[in-house]
């Protein structure tokens, strides 16, 4: 079994030292508590193709008026699964560089990898809402929520809808088309200080950097460019 553990027990109870679950006035409102996510797969939809590896780290939270940003990104949670299906895209594997025969023989169950990150992201949410970031968010979140339907015992810890697109927040605040709103269009001040490697964990670390810089960015609106 390639389990690959990076961290992921770290803060485990420690949630409700540092999330709050009220804003400022008599009404409690929910917190979202950020989950930067990144899958490594062997085809491009769920079902047919297989999930190989998967990273979670946790991104801070927001209290409908602050975003509070973790000291530092070692909240994580990591796994190699094995794959479901027989089929698999070969230009997929060049691309991550799994060994689809190793998983096969090592990688984790489905069941089990996903119930675990179920209760991982459960534990370290406390009473804030789990949300689920990417960028761009549409595969990441339709891999991660297919497979935590299908094999988690708890099923989705973030719903049905408990996501956010980095991709379309960075196209709104710099009143651009998404079309026009890859990584590649990040200005410096908005990239992160790692790199794109296509590690699953590795990945989810870079989104949560650039999650943060474009959530607390003010783009300038008179004179100049953004």
């Amino acid at each position: 079994m390639s389990t690959m553990l990076t961290g992921q027990d770290q803060g485990k109870g420690l949630a409700m030292e540092h999330l709050p679950n009220k804003v400022s006035g008599k009404d409690e409102l929910a917190v979202d508590a950020y989950f930067s996510a990144d899958v490594e797969t062997d085809g491009p939809i769920p079902g047919p193709f297989s999930i190989l590896s998967f990273g979670l780290v946790y991104a801070g939270t927001f209290d409908g008026r602050q975003l509070t940003r973790p000291q530092n990104y070692d909240k994580t949670f990591y796994r190699e699964v094995k794959p479901i299906s027989e089929d698999f895209q070969p230009e997929a594997l060049r691309v991550n560089g799994l060994d689809r025969d190793r998983l096969l023989k090592e990688g984790q169950s489905p069941k089990s990898a996903m119930t675990e990150a179920s209760h991982w992201i459960r534990d370290i949410a406390g009473t804030a809402k789990p949300v689920l970031v990417a960028y761009p968010l549409s595969f990441d979140w339709a891999w991660l929520y297919w497979y935590f339907i299908r094999f988690s015992a708890d099923g989705s810890p973030f719903n049905h809808s408990l996501c956010f697109d980095i991709k379309t927040a960075f196209a709104v605040k710099a009143g651009i088309p998404i079309a026009e709103a890859g990584k590649s269009k990040l200005l410096p001040s908005l990239r992160p200080q790692s790199r794109h490697t296509h590690h699953a964990l590795e990945d989810a670390v870079e989104q949560a950097e650039i999650f943060a810089n474009i959530f607390q960015w003010e783009k300038k609106t008179h004179g100049g460019n953004p």
